[in-house]
């Protein structure tokens, strides 16, 4: 079941056109991607989305129904642009921003006082936001988008400003809010982060949809039918043993052992290529050459540039 869907979303504004008919579709408890470079319109479908915006055209529904402002409530929204009281004490803000989410000051202080000693910050209590750096502030804006307990979150690269510890308790965070059974709109250039974290994405580029799904299916579906093998103890001349057919490559050659890589045709797969090989050498390693996110997203806005002013 999805539990938030975009249909055919409009934005423009003036002469530029922010969003052209995107739809996404969200699975419930699932950790979404939203991709795409800067300026693509990622930002605009989260500002619709969360209702800060109204689309020109189109409709989102949640749970299958309209969205309305009553649902808002039931979102937890992490900006990438934060939005603290620089002035005010970080615990009473704290206190203060989730009364706004609906949180009783008595349980907001309960489930403060858990977060902060989650992550040992009771020392930040009574500092002023502004004294803060702006990963301890990110800690705070965190804390404070799931105070209210949503099942429904949306965080816009939320590991921005992070070191690689803080990186990882938050990704670790976010991986048990799904466990929980929330579902998680994740938008970030970062795609390593994508592979680790992400069930499903959308990818969004000059304004459009270019592509969604699942992350294993689209690196599936991305694969070259390419293989890079170690060989050694060779019954013959390498060159004899590897059979043009097989498209090889030799990346290495030295003390009898040899790393090369194969492209095969369509015809072809990796037993195919094992029985071919087992006879003639000894099999160090065998490794499948998946593409990774960072080269799918490469190559698919890369192919939507156009030269033609060029």
């Amino acid at each position: 079941m999805n539990i938030l869907e975009t249909q055919d979303i409009v934005k423009q504004y003036a002469e530029h056109v922010a969003l052209k008919k995107v739809s996404i579709s969200v699975p419930e408890n699932t950790i979404y991607g939203l991709l795409g470079p800067n300026g693509a319109g990622k930002t605009t479908l989260i500002r619709i989305i969360n209702q800060i915006i109204a689309p020109d055209e189109g409709r989102i529904l949640f749970n299958g129904q309209p969205m309305t402002r009553k649902q808002i409530g039931l979102i937890g929204y992490l900006p990438e642009e934060r939005g603290l009281y620089k002035k005010m004490k970080v615990g009473e803000q704290a206190i203060y921003l989730s009364q706004l989410k609906g949180v009783p000051k008595q349980d907001a202080l309960k489930r403060l006082k858990y977060w902060f000693e989650k992550f040992e910050i009771e020392s930040w209590w009574n500092k002023k936001v502004e004294e803060l750096s702006k990963g301890m502030q990110q800690k705070i804006q965190f804390i404070v988008t799931i105070i209210h307990e949503p099942k429904f979150l949306i965080f816009d690269e939320p590991f921005s400003g992070f070191d690689p510890i803080n990186t990882d308790i938050i990704r670790k965070e976010i991986l048990f809010l799904k466990e929980k059974g929330a579902t998680i709109i994740f938008s970030t250039h970062n795609m390593a982060s994508v592979e680790e974290l992400c069930d499903n994405i959308a990818l969004i580029n000059k304004s459009k949809k270019i592509l969604e799904g699942n992350v294993s299916e689209i690196i599936k579906a991305y694969t070259k039918n390419e293989f890079l093998v170690g060989l050694s103890h060779f019954q013959s001349s390498l060159n004899d043993i590897l059979p043009s057919a097989l498209n090889p490559t030799i990346i290495k050659q030295e003390n009898g052992k040899a790393d090369v890589l194969f492209k095969l045709p369509k015809d072809l797969n990796s037993n195919d290529l094992l029985n071919i090989l087992i006879p003639q050498a000894h099999i160090c390693y065998f490794n499948e050459q998946l593409p990774n996110m960072n080269d799918i997203f490469i190559s698919n806005v890369k192919s939507q540039i156009d030269f033609s002013h060029e």
